[in-house]
């Protein structure tokens, strides 16, 4: 099968398409023919070596955290799902490739497109754990940095399902988008302050960091210290004493088929940014390593 490959650590030149063998799906997995591919910011960290205390990755790799395709292969012990059933989940084998073998899938719903579906696994647990995480509750207002990213996009519409008023900082042509996912947006940058100030004179009750661009000591400011923020991007968070949140993740069928039937009817936004064929995996990973990027970044097979 055709597959984008990385046998060396370094940017995103070091992709290339391969032939590689078929995997074969073990007991509780499921083979995928894949019909998209999700391009998440921790592909680029994992194709950089940035990450190998933390996500040891033996070589040659095929990156790719997020699947949706239809089953083709069933692993022994495996009876909830068909051979041709159409679903979306976590990749154990790297989802760039013609075919993954995946533990954890939900069912796609028929109205859902695959682009759509394979922004939900990763961004959506992404979002719903680091919610939980700070204690997000009705009434309260968090400000969410980076708020037009995949992650974001899901973790405004959850905290604001929940009764929480959301602040999300974005660049100015994002601004009006974070405003349509039901938040109050205002720009990054110098003046945070005193912008996030104006607009919640009470203060702010959480702090979600999806961005990793500094904004952490701003955050510490606002909050008049660090308890309950909460970041996903920036690895200086320890040193403030901050929580990154890299704790295990929360692979749940029975949630992502919520989400999964929730955007299916509209009750929450998708956002995909671009989709590339397979071949341009690191033109995708190019652009998502600059940052910036509103909604998600997908690759799509045939």
């Amino acid at each position: 099968m055709k597959a984008i490959v990385f046998d060396r650590f370094g940017g995103t030149e070091v992709l290339h398409e391969a032939d590689v063998e078929v995997p074969q799906p073990r007991p509780g997995q499921v083979r995928v023919r894949v019909r998209a591919s999700g391009v998440n910011a921790l592909d680029g960290k994992i194709r950089s070596g940035a990450l190998e205390h933390v996500f040891p990755t033996p070589l040659p790799a095929v990156p790719g955290l997020e699947v949706a395709g239809v089953i083709d292969a069933l692993g022994e012990g495996v009876t909830d799902l068909q051979v041709g059933d159409e679903v979306l989940g976590w990749s154990d084998t790297g989802s760039y490739a013609e075919y993954a073998l995946a533990t954890t899938v939900a069912a796609k719903p028929a109205g859902l497109a695959w682009e759509n579906a394979v922004a939900l696994p990763v961004a959506g647990e992404t979002a719903e754990r680091a919610l939980n995480l700070l204690g997000v509750a009705a009434g309260e207002t968090l400000l969410i940095h980076g708020a037009a990213g995949a992650v974001g996009t899901l973790a405004v519409q959850l905290a604001t399902a929940r009764g929480a008023h959301v602040i999300g900082t974005a660049g100015e042509a994002n601004q009006e988008y974070l405003a349509s996912l039901g938040a109050t947006a205002t720009r990054y940058g110098e003046g945070l302050i005193e912008r996030v100030r104006a607009l919640a004179p009470a203060g702010v009750d959480a702090v979600l960091d999806v961005a990793g661009k500094g904004a952490l000591e701003d955050s510490i400011t606002l909050r008049g210290g660090t308890e309950r923020i909460v970041t996903l991007a920036d690895f200086h968070a320890h040193q403030l004493g901050i929580t990154f949140a890299d704790g295990p993740q929360e692979r749940s069928a029975d949630r992502l088929a919520a989400l999964a039937q929730a955007a299916a009817t509209g009750k929450i936004v998708t956002a995909v940014a671009a989709a590339h064929p397979l071949s341009r995996a690191a033109t995708a990973q190019q652009v998502s390593d600059g940052g910036h990027v509103r909604g998600k970044l997908v690759l799509t097979l045939d």
